[in-house]
């Protein structure tokens, strides 16, 4: 559906009791702009507040889920309030119906955030995923400490420490427990869309009641970790690194790493 008073930044199509919200930013390879993120999370409680949805499907426009965070906003060290809140724009922090992320394509860095975040996961069998933080002189934290709660730890570990050098392709994320199934192209969306159908057939209040039993077991035990992880981003922007790794990408060059032993890098 169009609604002119939506931001561009994603889409909006109600099928069935089913919402798919769509990053609309094909153009930058959807590209979790400062600007996106804002607009998700001022959109995601007027679906909470829906009793209609019974769950919400997020997919990419275009040939790719996300490239994670937008290299204009790191570049400028445009940086975001950090906290628990931060990621209120994933809507499984927000809304209390269950979270279909369908991801075609390359899934990059932040949007790792989405996949964790989601109660269920579905990929293109084109579909890869990498954690560039490292790559680009950033702590990766939240991202693999979310993806470890649900699926196991080593797998996890090769994305977080071997920045942009590793992609793991969606058969390895399968087998890592990362999404829950491996299908064609075409068949994403139809295949998320059939999911959704199946969980909207089933008693609303039932399925909000467990899927809040089984949320609470991933996200309580975790709290305290994600709390550290969020100091140990922001810990890392006034070091060189954080800057440097950006803007070597950008200008298409190695990196000139700073010597980790340098008073900055404690």
């Amino acid at each position: 559906m169009t609604d002119p008073s939506r931001p561009s930044t994603f889409l909006v199509e109600r099928e069935g009791h089913a919402l798919v919200v769509t990053l609309n930013r094909p153009e930058r390879l959807n590209a979790l702009s400062r600007t996106l993120q804002d607009d998700l999370r001022a959109f995601w409680p007027s679906v909470a507040d829906d009793p209609e949805v019974r769950a919400v499907i997020l997919t990419g426009a275009g040939r790719a889920f996300s490239a994670g965070a937008d290299t204009d906003d790191l570049s400028t060290g445009n940086r975001p309030v950090l906290g628990l809140d931060t990621l209120r724009f994933c809507p499984g922090r927000v809304v209390d119906v269950p979270v279909i992320a369908a991801v075609n394509g390359m899934c990059v860095g932040g949007a790792l955030n989405f996949v964790a975040d989601a109660d269920l996961v579905v990929a293109s069998e084109d579909a890869w995923f990498t954690d560039p933080h490292v790559t680009q002189g950033q702590v990766s934290g939240p991202e693999p400490l979310m993806l470890s709660a649900k699926g196991p730890y080593r797998p996890v570990l090769m994305l977080a420490l071997c920045g942009n050098r590793y992609r793991m392709p969606a058969a390895t994320a399968l087998q890592a427990g990362i999404v829950n199934e491996v299908v064609p192209a075409a068949e994403l969306l139809p295949r998320a869309k059939e999911i959704a159908a199946m969980i909207a057939a089933q008693s609303p209040t039932a399925v909000r009641k467990s899927l809040a039993l089984m949320r609470r077991r991933v996200r309580e035990p975790l709290t305290p970790h994600l709390e550290r992880a969020w100091e140990a981003v922001a810990g890392q922007w006034p070091h060189p690194d954080s800057l440097e790794g950006p803007r070597a990408f950008l200008e298409k060059r190695p990196p000139n790493w700073a010597d980790p032993r340098d008073a900055l890098a404690s």
